[in-house]
């Protein structure tokens, strides 16, 4: 017997090829597959007679199949499937392609529904491709109503996957009510189990309408309800309050090189703020690409220090955790600031500690300047550096847990247990979303200090407009820094038509001249991911081979090794490599100053965002960057997009565009870690948000601790930030 927790494998004739591809998903069991909902339907609710149907509409029809045979096409070495149908005001000319199984399965004399497209022959209308079915008894499910569209896998089609929900659909009845009856009663909506039902296989618009509204709802209040539980449960610790040193501060910030921005001020007066309170701070930082995060928080970071505590920096790549240490080593010079770096294969410091200098290993060049040091420390020349002093990682655990380093910069190795802080008071996360809870949560237990917390910070250079932002990090306060340093030079922009590529290429060959580097981006690895989509190894051979076969060039993916992927982006860095070619990997935070051409293949695959993100690769120095987008693509609005895009240079609003043509899902990709989930409801659904909100705050008001069923459903769904 089929329960809700029984696996797909399980269900009536469910191979297990098909299994695996529903597990890809994320559906494991039958609840699973009810809660996979359509992203869209295609309208056939009106039965149009053949005598009625246009050229370009989609339309359902019903008749009796006359004539179906295959035959094979002599020009594109394909089987045709050929068939007619009529009803009583004519007939119908159908074709299928390399579907050769459908005149097995259908049978002259038989009555069929047919949905689709409908274009003109010059015999009259026809159906090229139309999904098709018997029609015994019951009413159709493929081919009249609303017919729902899902997501798929490759070869998996949606009518499978609609037989199947068809199958279990009935189930529905069994899920269990979450919500408060107060809060259906208040906000009028459907019971769960109903909605759950109907939003596959709804009857009418009204009622299509109406389950949605139930289930979005449903998304929304738990997404918030987690959040506001977080909050909550952060609020019950303490945090180390950290005193405002106004003089100092103001004397950084004059001895910078550049003029801080409003936004800039603003954002670290917030966080400087939050810190001098004993209650925990929980805040995410936005910042377009090169609007000056680092500086920001080294304000807060410079204050933690003079209050003698630790400020913590976790960062995703080996790269990036470098790139902070030496900007942070750069802002903090002539301070007595200790900065250390701390990962897998590095782990060094920018000043020298008396007390433990007999023990730092390093590897040095040899120069009278280091003899110098050597004398003063009692270091054996070989093992001093003037820039920064290497250790051994047992030493760097010493020099975190002896608090003799005030800032230390990380990788996810900084958060392994036998990493011990002294007094962390100030943690920061950079590109917050590639970290789960689980991290965050790990990196708060290291305070040093059993009754406090660490104050948090967030950081993200993925622009997600503010109610976005509010929804989804509900725990957490949101600074944003909306305004560009003074003088940045904008990134010119072009959707270039397929006939100037060998112009484009000319002038990359020129950029290079000059000194400068170049990223290629494709959409996908390898050739055989889908065909006629530029990929890194197609482009990388070309490339190498063929249009610029003097310049060095390598390539890059996720497939490859982390310490391949880390030594290719080092060479990049060293100006040693002309040409990378990568996927999407390179999206997020390296700054590479002598990259000045953003070139991107196939366009068309990514979304505004994430174009913007790729753009953000370049325009890092004072040498004017551009970008240059290819698409193959003949589709008006995608070319609209694109243009829009090339206008464009403001990531937040770009982020909003997206968001309405792709929802938050395409846009930022709800696998990332840390984005919560958003399955049916989507930005727009403005009047929801706020209604999921205020039913939020009610329960909250009334006291959490008195629906003890929506704890465990918001804990059995989501990670824990504490405890």
């Amino acid at each position: 017997m089929l329960t809700l927790d029984t696996t797909i494998e399980k269900i009536n004739k469910i191979g297990t090829a098909v299994a695996q591809k529903l597990n890809k998903l994320g559906i494991k069991n039958v609840q699973d597959l009810l809660e996979y909902y359509p992203f869209r339907y295609d309208d056939y609710s009106q039965i149009v007679k053949i005598s009625e149907l246009q050229a370009g509409q989609k339309a359902s029809v019903q008749g009796i199949l006359e004539f179906i045979q295959n035959k094979r096409s002599p020009r594109k070495r394909m089987m045709i499937t050929e068939a007619i149908i009529s009803d009583e005001t004519g007939q119908l000319k159908v074709i299928w392609f390399n579907q050769q199984f459908i005149s097995r399965t259908l049978k002259v004399g038989e009555r069929v529904s047919l949905a689709g497209l409908v274009q003109e022959d010059v015999t009259g209308p026809q159906m090229v491709g139309p999904e098709y079915e018997r029609l015994t008894s019951g009413s159709a499910t493929h081919t009249q109503g609303l017919v729902p569209v899902y997501h798929l896998t490759a070869n998996l089609t949606n009518k499978q996957v609609r037989f199947l929900i068809k199958s279990v659909v009935s189930m529905a009845a069994q899920v269990p009510e979450l919500l408060p009856a107060e809060i259906i009663k208040k906000y009028s909506l459907m019971p769960f189990s109903k909605a759950l039902g109907i939003i596959h296989f709804p009857d009418n618009q009204e009622e299509f309408k109406q389950a949605s509204r139930r289930l979005k709802f449903n998304e929304l209040f738990l997404i918030q309800l987690t959040a506001q539980i977080q909050k909550a449960e952060v609020k019950k610790y303490q945090a180390e309050k950290i005193k405002f040193f106004a003089k100092e501060t103001k004397n950084f910030v004059n001895s910078l090189p550049f003029t801080l921005t409003d936004a800039q001020k603003k954002s670290s007066w917030e966080i400087l703020q939050d810190i001098q309170q004993g209650q925990p701070m929980s805040r995410l930082l936005e910042g377009d690409v090169g609007s000056g995060k680092t500086v920001t928080v080294a304000l807060p970071m410079l204050n933690v220090a003079l209050n003698k505590k630790q400020s913590a920096l976790l960062v995703p790549t080996e790269i990036l955790a470098s790139q902070h240490y030496d900007t942070l080593c750069k802002l903090f010079k002539g301070s007595k600031v200790k900065i250390g770096l701390f990962t897998r294969s590095s782990r060094k410091a920018n000043t020298v500690i008396a007390s433990e200098a007999p023990i730092l290993r390093g590897e040095a060049k040899q120069s009278s300047e280091e003899d110098d040091v050597a004398v003063k420390t009692g270091l054996p020349r070989d093992f001093v550096d003037t820039k920064s002093l290497a250790m051994t990682k047992k030493e760097m655990l010493k020099q975190i847990k002896g608090g003799k380093l005030d800032i230390i910069v990380g990788t996810h190795a900084m958060i392994q247990e036998d990493v011990e802080f002294k007094n962390l008071t100030l943690a920061i996360i950079d590109e917050q979303h590639r970290f789960g809870v689980e991290q965050r949560k790990a990196l708060r237990k290291k305070s040093g200090n059993s009754k406090t917390i660490p104050h948090l910070l967030a950081m993200t250079a993925t622009p997600i407009p503010r109610s976005l932002a509010q929804t989804v990090y509900g725990d957490l306060d949101l600074s944003i820094i909306d305004e560009m340093p003074k003088g940045r030079k904008t990134i010119n922009t072009y959707l270039v038509p397929e006939k100037k590529r060998t112009d484009a290429y000319n002038f990359i060959k020129k950029e290079i001249t000059n000194e400068q580097q170049v990223f290629v981006v494709c959409p996908l690895i390898s050739e055989s991911d889908k065909l006629g989509v530029k990929s890194v190894e197609v482009e990388y051979k070309k490339l190498n081979e063929r249009v610029f076969k003097d310049l060095q060039i390598a390539y890059l993916h996720g497939r490859m090794p982390a310490k391949e992927k880390e030594e290719t982006m080092q060479k990049f860095l060293k100006n040693e490599i002309n040409i990378l070619v990568s996927t999407s990997v390179i999206e997020v935070g390296v700054d590479v100053p002598n990259a000045t051409i953003m070139m991107i293949e196939g366009a068309e695959r990514f979304g505004l965002a994430q174009l913007h993100q790729f753009r953000g690769r370049v325009g890092r120095s004072n040498f004017q960057s551009y970008c240059l987008l290819f698409t193959e693509s003949l589709n008006p609005q995608t070319r609209q997009r694109l243009d829009t895009f090339a206008k464009s240079t403001d990531g937040f609003k770009l982020a909003e565009e997206d968001l309405k043509m792709r929802g938050p899902g395409e846009v930022y990709g709800t696998a990332q870690k840390g984005f919560p989930e958003m399955k049916i409801a989507t930005l727009d659904d403005h009047v929801l948000i706020k209604e999921a909100k205020e039913a939020t705050l009610d329960i909250m008001t009334q006291g959490i601790d008195n629906y003890p069923e929506l704890i465990e459903r918001v804990k059995k769904s989501n990670e824990w930030i504490i405890g």
